[in-house]
């Protein structure tokens, strides 16, 4: 089956009642080759109603091809670049657009997180994160957004509007204190998000941010074995329990589908109430 085939859960009209039904949608989900990771699972919550999906890796090509072979479905590509330089963004929406007959939806999930508490780090060491996250949880996303906002807008043919969502986290509404560049930029993300929502509201173009809690995945995997640490992650989550990665990807699937266009502009909590704004 080709990308552009009929498939029928996962049709794809671009906007509620809008033009073309019946086309599969066609999604670009960035940073999704960690196979416990958010990404991963969001790549999979769309697979399995239908869409067909590039998952983005940085350099490990072979941990993306991996998350693609459990993707349900057929059509799905690997698409691999540092998404911190633009020339290389450009490629690979290039690639996901050639691969897949076109792209639909965009999930900004690339993302770093890298600890560097003002009092313990060099200034040497502080400027070079502070350029990295700003590179790589903002800068990737805008420039990433703007060649899938240009594909949307100059393709010859296809559905009207689309979606682009923005993965972001509680940590750019309560602070990072250990990795404040990291919270800049995902409050960076959030704003990106609103200001592009407006912008590209007259195109059909839906945008939208989650502002993500604890999640355990790969990268967190380590700190929730060990007992102190998760004793003190585990106080802030009335719940008693931190996200699952496939809970992420639910509300990320809403947001992409044609019944969610009046969301745009919004910034979804989704932290398990550890964090109240």
């Amino acid at each position: 089956m080709s990308a552009t085939d009929t498939a029928g859960d996962g049709a794809w009209d671009g906007r509620r009642g809008g033009a073309q039904p019946g086309l599969r949608q066609r999604v670009l989900v960035t940073g999704a080759s960690r196979e416990s990771g958010i990404g991963a699972a969001v790549a999979a919550a769309h697979a399995a109603r239908g869409a067909a999906v590039a998952v983005h890796c940085r350099a490990d090509t072979a941990a993306g091809e991996a998350v693609v072979a459990k993707l349900p479905g057929e059509g799905h590509l690997t698409v691999t670049g540092d998404l911190a330089d633009p020339g290389q963004v450009a490629r690979v929406v290039g690639e996901a657009v050639e691969g897949l007959g076109g792209i639909d939806v965009l999930v900004n999930n690339s993302g770093i997180y890298i600890e560097h508490p003002i009092a313990g780090t060099s200034y040497e060491e502080w400027q070079s994160l502070w350029r990295r996250h700003i590179d790589v949880n903002l800068i990737a996303a805008a420039n990433t957004s703007w060649c899938v906002v240009d594909h949307l807008l100059h393709r010859p043919q296809g559905p009207a509007g689309g979606r682009i969502v923005m993965i972001g986290s509680r940590g750019g509404y309560r602070g990072e204190p250990h990795v404040p560049a990291y919270g800049a930029s995902k409050a960076g993300l959030h704003s990106l998000a609103q200001s592009l929502a407006v912008a590209l509201a007259p195109h059909r173009i839906a945008v939208a941010a989650l502002a993500v809690g604890f999640t355990r995945t790969d990268l967190t995997a380590d700190l929730l074995e060990d007992p102190e640490a998760s004793r003190a992650v585990l106080a802030q989550h009335p719940l008693g329990r931190v996200a699952d990665p496939s809970e992420i990807a639910s509300a990320v699937a809403w947001f992409t589908s044609p019944e969610a266009e009046w969301a745009t502009g919004a910034v979804l909590h989704l932290n398990g109430a550890s964090y109240l704004h």
